[in-house]
């Protein structure tokens, strides 16, 4: 169906970064990453998922030598069929955990899928598909 994705592969740790704009209306309550991802043909196993923020502060940070904050990590399982996707939550709370981006202010994210299981395990064969990512205000 003509469905675009990201695949990561299950024999080596693959990331891909996404850039936006903290909305304006963000009052500092933390957010909610929703990483929607799926498998090409396994079901069953975990993925490690790991995510984290960096913020670009106006007239601040050079992006030449700025560096994510800290990942956080999911640990989700297969979803039950192939050709079906999972939606996992990471939540972030304001300030360091998110790299203190701050209402109006451009970051870049983070979307890991950690093959090696240095921070969880991930034993799920095949790729990852990466759907999509939503980020919302907690």
């Amino acid at each position: 169906n003509t469905v675009l994705v990201l695949d990561f592969d299950s024999s080596t740790d693959e990331t891909c970064y996404f850039r936006g704009v903290m909305p304006r209306h963000y009052d500092g309550g933390g957010v909610t990453v929703s990483v929607r991802w799926g498998a090409t043909s396994a079901t069953s196993g975990t993925i490690s998922l790991d995510v984290a923020f960096m913020s670009i502060t106006d007239d601040a940070d050079d992006i030449d030598t700025k560096s994510f904050a800290a990942a956080n990590n999911a640990n989700p399982t297969a979803p039950s069929a192939s050709g079906e996707f999972d939606y996992v939550d990471i939540a972030f709370t304001d300030g360091a955990d998110m790299d203190s981006v701050a209402a109006g202010e451009e970051f870049f994210l983070l979307v890991r899928r950690d093959a090696d299981g240095t921070t969880s395990t991930d034993n799920m064969t095949g790729d990852m598909e990466l759907l999509g990512v939503e980020i919302r205000e907690t």
